[in-house]
């Protein structure tokens, strides 16, 4: 496993422990992106998944932003739902505009079984448990694609948008924003401690769990249509 990117104490924790981390960041579909080896077709039946998987990860984090304590979690939790809006659903939008796929089609993607678990599992985190759940089960998308951002940004080729987007400034402040966030919902709800606390188990579960599921998310896309 590559040595972990500094999002944040918890983050590293988290991830040390998720045995499908690995498998996750280092995926056949995302060295695919890296050599420009992964078939076209294949891409564009991931960017339209996770189109709409951006829709309830958006929704998830309107329910972070309902669940937060204090100011600076609900401006996290806000800003992101903002970068999720208006960053990342529009470079799906225009990529696949460039493919004859326009915004209509898009939005019709039906969704795939893989899809629809990973998406159902992070909002039940938010349903069923609180703000600190809802961060452990989104925490392995947003950053793992930092990482992953962070080893593929100036590879070139066919998806060096979709590398240089989430390997660029924004996105990585954006993961070091939450991983600040993370530790300080920790802090703020567990104290000192935390990392003694024994929810720190159950959340690292959960992350490993979604962990797990980003790894189906990239079996459907190497599956194809």
């Amino acid at each position: 496993m590559t040595s972990a990117p500094d999002y944040g104490r918890a983050f590293g924790r988290w991830r040390a422990q998720a045995p499908a981390w690995g498998a996750y960041t280092q995926h056949a579909f995302v060295e695919g992106l890296r050599t420009g080896a992964l078939p076209h077709a294949n891409f564009l039946h991931y960017l339209r998944q996770d189109y709409i998987f951006l829709i309830h990860f958006s929704r998830a984090w309107a329910l972070a932003a309902a669940k937060s304590e204090t100011l600076a979690e609900l401006r996290a939790a806000s800003g992101t739902v903002h970068a999720l809006a208006h960053v990342e659903m529009p470079l799906h939008v225009e990529l696949c505009a460039r493919a004859g796929i326009d915004a209509a089609e898009l939005e019709a993607t039906e969704e795939a079984p893989a899809n629809l678990a990973y998406t159902r599992y992070v909002l039940e985190a938010g349903y069923s448990g609180d703000f600190l759940d809802l961060m452990a089960a989104l925490a392995p998308c947003v950053l793992g694609y930092g990482e992953i951002g962070a080893r593929l940004a100036g590879s070139g080729g066919a998806y060096a948008p979709w590398c240089d987007t989430y390997g660029g400034a924004e996105y990585q402040g954006l993961c070091r924003d939450v991983g600040t966030l993370i530790d300080s919902a920790l802090l703020h709800r567990l104290g000192p401690d935390w990392v003694a606390s024994p929810r720190m188990a159950r959340l690292g579960a959960r992350f490993a769990t979604a962990t797990r599921l980003e790894v189906g998310f990239w079996d459907m896309g190497l599956a194809g249509a």
